[in-house]
């Protein structure tokens, strides 16, 4: 396992690199360009990021949000240009020395919460938070009118404002777009980007739909242990991975995340991993929680201990911490909360390891 913490970069993200080397068995980054979906990320740019990671003595091996622009989700005929551009990013990624690209195939919205503050009444922490039935009470430019207000002045992956001010459009061209349409989409997308992936050693890591289940009527593929066989069935290739994010999938508590993970890991199609717990308050009713198994609904040791079983030589991260100790920062996204998680997670393998060797 390589412990891996989500960066924004130096321009974006309040938390030095030099935090971030601190962490105890911190290895690396999944680090990320705050570009929009579609376009070519300039060499000159990959390489100053790169560089500036090894300077602080950190990996950068993977690379989060090089995100599918929305013509390609929809199969619009400017959809070839797009793959190209993501194509040619791959390639300079991999010149780079960047073994993993993290992505989803999320229509419109790549992730939604419905609070980003959520106050925890346990310990006065807070966290993002989710209540399907606040989202009849907004709709989808409410949401985003709200979404940007608690973001604390951060940009926020996934919710680029020039994508979201054509938010009224695109949800119109979604409207006659089945499931089937949007993974027939998904196909022309892999069969195009994965020969690249594989001429130049670089897996796609595809992120599960967050939260678990369809949104605004929008089609989503990704977010059961079947759909995720259909996924990797789309095109039949180790590059063609998945970024198994436990609080995504978990959101739902149908999904069974150890058994998911002793799959997909089984098969060799796990590229990276995001582990967090969530605590389950109603019917699609969550909030995110201290990453320790009691603080939240998920088995921590038992998602750690399939991951030593049979993916042990994926990246991890801990994902989205609650805000503690008075922190202002990113929602979600904060030093402590997520320093805690790693090192949780970290002692939750020294022991597995121990274990084993008794």
């Amino acid at each position: 396992m390589k412990m891996t913490f989500r960066w924004y970069g130096a321009a974006s993200d309040p938390i030095p690199l030099k935090y971030v080397k601190q962490i105890p068995g911190m290895t690396g980054l999944m680090g990320l360009l705050d570009k929009p979906a579609g376009v070519d990320w300039p060499e000159e740019e990959i390489k100053a990021l790169v560089e500036e990671v090894h300077a602080a003595g950190l990996e950068l091996e993977v690379i989060e949000s090089v995100n599918v622009h929305e013509d390609i989700k929809l199969g619009l005929p400017t959809r070839d240009e797009y793959i190209a551009n993501y194509c040619s990013t791959v390639r300079t990624l991999a010149k780079y020395g960047v073994k993993v690209i993290i992505y989803n195939f999320m229509p419109v919205f790549d992730w939604l919460r419905t609070d980003l503050a959520r106050v925890i009444p346990e310990d006065g922490s807070n966290s993002l938070y989710y209540n399907e039935r606040d989202l009849g009470d907004m709709g989808p430019l409410e949401i985003v009118r709200r979404t940007a207000e608690g973001s604390q002045g951060f940009s926020l992956p996934g919710w680029e404002p020039e994508r979201l001010a054509q938010l009224e459009q695109t949800l119109k061209l979604y409207e006659n777009v089945t499931e089937d349409d949007l993974r027939a989409n998904y196909k022309y997308f892999l069969d195009a980007v994965v020969p690249v992936c594989e001429e130049v050693g670089v897996r796609l890591a595809c992120h599960p739909d967050d939260p678990a289940w369809p949104i605004f009527g929008l089609p989503r593929i990704a977010h059961s242990k079947e759909d995720f066989d259909k996924i990797v069935a789309l095109h039949d290739s180790p590059a063609n991975g998945i970024c198994l994010c436990t609080g995504s999938l978990g959101s739902n508590p149908d999904n069974d995340i150890p058994s998911i993970i002793r799959h997909f890991g089984m098969m060799n199609r796990i590229a990276a991993m995001h582990v967090r717990n969530i605590k389950f308050l109603g019917q699609h009713e969550f909030r995110e929680s201290a990453h320790l198994s009691s603080a939240g609904d998920l088995d921590m040791y038992e998602i750690m201990k399939a991951i030593h079983d049979v993916c042990p030589d994926t990246y991890v991260r801990p994902d989205h911490g609650r805000m503690i100790w008075d922190e202002q920062g990113r929602p979600g996204y904060g030093l402590y909360d997520r320093a805690l998680g790693a090192a949780y997670l970290n002692g939750l393998w020294e022991a597995i390891e121990r274990n084993e060797m008794s």
